[in-house]
């Protein structure tokens, strides 16, 4: 089965940007280890990541029929994104929603996520593992 992995705004910068908070791993190397994780568990990962919101709604609403699963780190979105959240809510599929801190420790108005009431789950604060637990917690919910 396919679990498409989205990344959003600002992400492409992991490794560079704020080291002290989002962790000094690369989103290659973030991806790579979610890649790895599907692939054990038998499923391959589509990774997409984009800095503008449609693109990812684009690619929620186009997993529709196609994959089992979506993993999302929806990065600033995760706070203002109706549009996000609706597309979230048409996709029938399980849905994770990831982040590599834990917003619920940071500024209040990280703490939140107006696509929390339509995912699945949520995996928050731990990091370049984060991207792994959360295409494991994913691949749990879709079975053998």
């Amino acid at each position: 089965m396919m679990i498409l992995f989205l990344n959003g705004p600002n992400l492409n910068l992991l490794g560079t940007r704020e080291p002290e908070i989002y962790g000094s791993d690369t989103l290659d190397e973030c991806v790579a280890d979610a890649r790895a994780a599907a692939e054990t568990h038998g499923h391959t990962l589509e990774h997409a990541q984009s800095n503008h919101e449609g693109d990812l709604v684009d690619a929620i609403q186009g997993a529709r029929g196609r994959c089992a699963a979506i993993v999302i780190n929806p990065g600033a979105y995760t706070h203002s994104s109706y549009a996000i959240a609706d597309a979230l809510a048409a996709y029938d599929g399980v849905k994770v929603e990831l982040h590599l801190s834990n917003p619920a420790s940071r500024e209040e108005w990280r703490r939140r996520s107006v696509v929390a009431p339509y995912v699945t789950g949520t995996v928050a604060g731990f990091g370049r593992a984060g991207y792994r637990l959360a295409v494991e917690a994913a691949a749990c919910h879709l079975g053998p």
